[in-house]
Order: structure tokens, then C-alpha cells, then sequence
């Protein structure tokens, strides 16, 4: 494996590790409902435009694997579209360009 995938699937770990840290925080606190957590995004101005930056990034990122897939025919980069909204941005994208920078 290549050193720039090795550091694709590193950033992986860390989308995904360092974020879900703050959010088990969050959950344990203040208890396990989506709607807390909405309500926590909306808290003040940052809080919105931090959630509509990484809302339209995760759009902007979807579109980009299913078109990109459709065109390259490599249907396991489709993973980072769920790992994107179920864990974030800063996973799904890292791991998106692992799958697609796999030998061929």
C-alpha cells in the first residue's frame, strides 16, 4: 500500500475517531436524541454555519462519488456516502479517496 493511501486511512480513523469522541460526550450528557443534537447545532451562529458548511460538503461530496462512480465503475467507493452522514465529512471524505486511489 501506497504512503498516500496509508495517510488516506489514517485521516479515516481520525474523521471518524476525534468527531465521534465530542459526540459520545455530547449523547452521555445531555441524552441520546437527534433532536438535542439539532437543537445543539442551532445554539448560535456558529453552531449554524458550522452544520450548513459541513451539510452542503457532504452534498457536494455525494454527488461527486456517485457521479465519479457511475463514470469509473467502482461501486465500493459508494461506502463513503453512508460514513459520510452517519459519521461525517471529515471521514467520508478521506475514505473516499482511499477507495479510489486502490490498484486497479
Amino acid at each position: 500500500m501506497s504512503a498516500l493511501r496509508v495517510a488516506y486511512l489514517v485521516l479515516t480513523l481520525l474523521g471518524a475517531l476525534l468527531p465521534g469522541m465530542h459526540l459520545w460526550d455530547h449523547f452521555s450528557t445531555v441524552g441520546w436524541s437527534i433532536g438535542g443534537l439539532i437543537d445543539a447545532w442551532q445554539v448560535n451562529a456558529a453552531g449554524k454555519a458550522a452544520a450548513w458548511d459541513l451539510l452542503i460538503a457532504g452534498i457536494t461530496l455525494t454527488t461527486w462519488i456517485v457521479m465519479e462512480t457511475w463514470v469509473r465503475k467502482n461501486w465500493s467507493a459508494l461506502w463513503a456516502i453512508p460514513a459520510t452522514f452517519l459519521i461525517g465529512v471529515s471521514c467520508g471524505l478521506p475514505l473516499y479517496l482511499f477507495l479510489r486511489t486502490r490498484p486497479v
